[in-house]
């Protein structure tokens, strides 16, 4: 009994990741979130702007390069292997921590649906700024399935980033595009919608996960996790695939592509890419931080991909997008103020509970 114990401990000291080794991990996991969470919407509108209509195809493709995340599995496997403990296994999730990531893979498979059709039909700069309330979702389920705390900052950012999207919906007639029916764009609106609002529960969920998982969590594990969900969300696109028979039409998509054929195949190879970068960024950063922190990281890259999109799509930019955007900034401002507020005041006095 006592041995057993004593292995347990001593695994989990072995695991234990030193703060400037978590740090460095962080501020990865931020850089792969945000060529993600900036690069996967361009590509993916790129995708139907030059005569790509598979939605299920291009849902498909957000977890589908899920096996590009073995390559760094195998590398920590062999370090472990070489400089650590000799039982090491290459794959070590237990069934608490397995089936749950079951079940957020088919929620994943759905929310990529959800958000691939939202962009078939809105500007990228539309749906950007639709799925910044997901930061207002992941604050409400984080309160309720991870009890996270909030500060005013929080809640008054929450609040700011809920009113540009009221902004958004309520002028919504410029900007539709000029082959758009209106029920299209809705539909495309409130799928848009529906995706940030799953997302937002995905995320303190993945971090429910971390917090009942009956063994320790190290960043190997939260790689495999991500296989696992990213496996099972692939597997709920595919059955819609065979489905629409959207396998059989790729071949026809890409000789009718305006780039070009082979310029298809790659833009389905980065695109796939790019969301395997924000993917494993965000379930990083919820390691290394918190899901709040990791939909705060998404929200704030707003600006950033908003500008791109009118910068390579040459979308309109109206007064109402420019409003909403403001609020956005305002909100994230507001975000960070607190909890530049909040370090100051730890450092003062360490026994200061966390607001986030």
């Amino acid at each position: 009994m006592e041995t057993g114990v004593t292995r347990n401990q001593q695994e989990e000291n072995s695991d234990k990741m030193s703060k400037p080794m978590k740090k460095t991990l962080l501020v990865l996991n931020c850089i792969m979130l945000g060529l993600g969470n900036c690069g996967g919407p361009l590509v993916q509108r790129l995708y139907f702007v030059k005569g790509g209509k598979g939605v299920w195809i291009s849902s498909w493709l957000q977890t589908a390069g899920w096996p590009f995340l073995i390559i760094p599995l195998i590398c920590s496997f062999l370090y472990k292997k070489r400089y650590g403990r000799q039982e090491t296994k290459m794959f070590s999730l237990k069934p608490s921590v397995f089936f749950p990531c079951v079940v957020l893979g088919v929620l994943t498979g759905l929310d990529d649906y959800l958000a691939a059709y939202g962009v078939s039909r809105l500007p990228v700069s539309t749906s950007a700024l639709i799925i910044a309330t997901q930061l207002a979702f992941t604050a409400g389920f984080a309160f309720l399935l991870v009890k996270q705390k909030f500060s005013a900052f929080t809640i008054n950012a929450v609040f700011l980033l809920s009113i540009g999207a009221v902004v958004l919906a309520l002028h919504t007639s410029t900007d539709r595009p000029d082959h758009e029916s209106r029920l299209k764009y809705y539909e495309g609106f409130f799928m848009t919608l529906g995706a940030s609002a799953l997302y937002g529960f995905i995320l303190p969920s993945i971090e429910l996960t971390f917090k009942k998982a009956k063994q320790p969590i190290t960043y190997s594990l939260v790689m495999e996790m991500q296989i696992v969900i990213a496996f099972f969300a692939t597997a709920f696109c595919t059955v819609g695939m065979l489905i629409n028979h959207d396998f059989k039409a790729i071949p026809r998509e890409a000789r009718n592509f305006e780039l070009g054929e082979v310029t298809y195949y790659v833009i389905l190879s980065v695109n796939s890419l790019f969301w395997q970068f924000f993917f494993l960024g965000a379930i990083g950063v919820i390691f290394c931080g918190s899901s709040l922190l990791s939909g705060i990281i998404i929200a704030t890259l707003l600006p950033l991909t908003e500008s791109l999109a009118v910068l390579f799509f040459h979308e309109r930019f109206q007064a109402e997008k420019g409003l909403s955007l403001a609020l956005s900034i305002w909100g994230f401002i507001s975000y960070f103020y607190g909890e530049l507020k909040h370090v100051k005041k730890m450092k003062h006095d360490p026994e200061v509970g966390s607001p986030k």
